[in-house]
């Protein structure tokens, strides 16, 4: 079976290159196209289709500028409105690539244009099926990204009911099922680390898919837990139905390299500007240039700047380890964020030796919070509230103000109180430190390694059952 999964883990995405006898097929590209075009040139292959199983909202898809280098024809299911030239595929329709087919199967219910793509070699053998985000392993997809005036999230639960039973779930029990995404995506709520799976194995372990579950049941249980998507979603999924900027033209503008004196100009005069630091929070801390946020590209860079970054068309100036900037342009670019317009040339080293002034944070040891904790002091847990409610510090003065939802709580900080903030880790702490540091929050301090470093060190922590409205 000629079929490569590509995953991209920190988007928790999996594109796919299907080939055979000369010809491929792309399904679900990310933004840049180099990928695809290499292994078509690696495996002597034309690109003849590019499928979309759905308009996807966690990432912006490069499908129009890779249709555009290869001549390859974009596919999407019925109902799809687009700005771009696209064949609407039809329930059953059948396309040739090479020996193989594959079979277009509607599967709506996450969206209401969702396909699946049945995989039939070249024997007829029904093989694998790529089910987009309708059936992933171990949950399937939300169905409240494309709620309507018409279209409840109810609705769409019960056409993705209809989509499994009576179609998914009738496919042979050894077909290997290839998902759009697994754990980590915010598509779902309850996905597998496994990327792959036997839609036999899937039946007997998936929750969505129990044998004598009602399409009530199938309803309540989808829709329970739910919570608010990432503002960027309903943003990604309209890119999607555009013609968005090149790559390669994002490419060239987010990686002009500004001497120290340029990118201060840059900082002080555009408007609406966003300057990120994508270096390791306990690096940013001693030295940043003032007003910058931190976004270490090290973890889930691009679906935390999606996040929290409300204005998607802003101009960004970056700050990044020397030989990542491609990287950085790259990753934004993928969540929507095109408008790079350069990066700080020799970093910050550069920056002090211009002899321009640096912003620092104070990150304590969760030795030292014990002491600090001797008195009624501020801490703020930017976790999200399932993570929260399931255990915490044990302490009077401790409130959850997620990461997720910073830009509508951020009025609930006193600029006169300071404030001990944390995460898991260390990740999304240092994070909503610095936003709040540049909205005059300037009492902020990071509490190093997170709650798992807490917990390790003594610091009495407290468990409660998650309300299942938080999952």
């Amino acid at each position: 079976m000629s079929v490569e999964q590509i995953y991209t883990g920190c988007l928790a995405e999996a594109a796919y290159f299907v080939h055979s006898n000369g010809e491929a097929a792309v399904i679900d590209p990310l933004r840049e196209t180099t990928p695809y075009i290499t292994r078509a040139a690696d495996y002597d292959v034309k690109i003849k289709y590019i499928f979309l199983t759905h308009f996807h909202a966690d990432f912006v898809s490069g499908h129009v500028d890779l249709a555009k280098k290869t001549g390859a024809t974009i596919v999407y299911g019925p109902s799809a409105k687009a700005e771009f030239d696209f064949h609407e595929g039809t329930d059953g329709e059948k396309f040739k690539i090479g020996d193989i087919t594959l079979e277009l199967m509607h599967t709506p219910g996450h969206t209401m244009e969702s396909i699946s793509l049945v995989y039939i070699n070249e024997e007829g053998k029904k093989e694998c099926v790529f089910t987009g985000d309708a059936l992933f392993i171990g949950d399937v997809g939300r169905p409240d990204l494309a709620v309507k005036s018409d279209l409840t999230q109810a609705d769409l639960a019960g056409h993705l009911f209809d989509s499994l039973r009576n179609k998914l779930m009738k496919l042979p029990d050894d077909i290997i099922i290839y998902p759009n995404h697994g754990a980590g995506s915010a598509c779902g709520k309850n996905m597998s680390e496994e990327t792959f799976d036997t839609l036999g194995h899937q039946k007997e372990v998936n929750y969505a898919l129990r044998a004598d579950m009602t399409k009530e049941e199938f309803i309540k249980e989808v829709l329970t837990g739910l919570v608010t998507p990432p503002q960027y979603f309903p943003k990604n999924a309209g890119k999607n139905k555009g013609v968005n900027k090149p790559y390669s033209e994002i490419l060239a503008s987010g990686l002009v390299a500004h001497e120290p004196t340029e990118f201060k100009k840059l900082m002080e005069n555009t408007d609406g500007i966003i300057v990120l630091d994508t270096r390791h929070e306990q690096i940013f801390k001693d030295a940043f240039v003032p007003n910058s946020y931190n976004f270490n590209i090290d973890d889930n860079f691009a679906p935390w700047v999606g996040a929290v970054i409300e204005n998607i068309e802003a101009p960004i100036l970056f700050i990044a380890d020397e030989g990542r900037e491609e990287e950085v342009v790259t990753r934004l670019s993928r969540v929507g964020y095109d408008n790079t317009i350069g990066y700080l040339k020799g970093g910050i080293e550069a920056w002090k030796e211009a002899g321009f002034e640096t912003d620092s944070i104070i990150s304590i040891t969760p030795n030292e919070l014990k002491v600090k904790m001797m008195a009624n002091i501020n801490i703020v847990d930017v976790r999200k509230a399932s993570e929260f409610y399931s255990e915490r510090i044990d302490a009077e003065n401790v409130v959850n103000r997620p990461l997720d939802f910073i830009n509508s709580n951020i009025n609930e900080y006193d600029k006169n109180e300071e404030y001990y903030m944390h995460c898991v880790g260390g990740y999304r702490s240092m994070i909503a430190a610095s936003i709040l540091k540049s909205k005059g929050i300037k009492n902020v301090i990071d509490i190093k390694g997170g709650f798992n470093a807490i917990k390790e060190a003594g610091v009495r922590v407290t468990e409660y059952v998650c309300p299942t409205t938080m999952l």
